[in-house]
């Protein structure tokens, strides 16, 4: 099972970069660096002014509705967690058999919890490369350092798969997958986001951040 996982994921990956990844450029696009943590530069909210992201938004608006506050809808169409709560963001929740970027059906759902209730606050989308051409208007990317997952959400930075134990080191979690250093793109659909539409992380889900 953990080696279906992880061919699943690498092919999706492999298959955003098929798509129209340009390779980095050494002094311009390193790869994100370790610790295995979202980084992200905001960006401004631009939809408003831009007919053709508006448009893209509402495809992903009817697609994901379904998800907002029921994660069990999620979980049924095979989403599962990945990260616990990352300050700002949320937890992490992914399809690893989505492949390519459609924007009906984001790689990751991010969640808010407050105690037994969940919302969907952010799409994500995962690359092994920069896209030569940005997938939605104006997008930004973020990134997350090549790390090991367990089942229960637990990771830790590690740069080869082979540097993996076979059990979380915070909990004892079985070990579910490996993944290298991936470009992410965040779409706060479903939650405000003031630092804009594509920032990793949002200062309104701060209260969410103990759950």
């Amino acid at each position: 099972m953990r080696r279906t996982i992880l061919i699943a994921v690498l092919a999706a990956v492999a298959a955003l970069a098929a798509s129209g990844c340009a390779a980095p450029s050494a002094a311009t696009e390193a790869p994100p660096a370790a610790p295995a943590v979202h980084q992200h530069a905001a960006s401004p909210p631009s939809a408003e002014r831009d007919p053709g992201l508006a448009a893209q938004l509402a495809k992903a608006r009817l697609a994901t509705a379904r998800y907002v506050t029921s994660l069990r809808a999620a979980k049924a169409d095979g989403y599962g967690i990945i990260t616990r709560m990352i300050p700002d963001m949320g937890y992490h929740f992914l399809d690893p058999t989505i492949a390519g970027f459609d924007v009906t059906r984001p790689h990751i759902l991010v969640y808010q919890r407050h105690g037994r209730s969940w919302q969907l606050g952010a799409l994500e989308w995962v690359f092994t490369e920069k896209p030569a051409s940005p997938p939605l208007p104006g997008a930004t990317y973020g990134s997350f350092g090549a790390a090991c997952h367990y089942k229960d959400g637990t990771f830790v930075p590690a740069a080869a798969g082979d540097q993996c134990a076979r059990r979380s080191p915070q909990t004892g979690a079985r070990f579910n997958f490996w993944h290298p250093d991936l470009v992410t793109l965040h779409v706060w659909l479903w939650y405000h986001n003031p630092d804009g539409l594509y920032s990793g992380t949002n200062p309104l889900v701060r209260p969410f951040n103990k759950g």
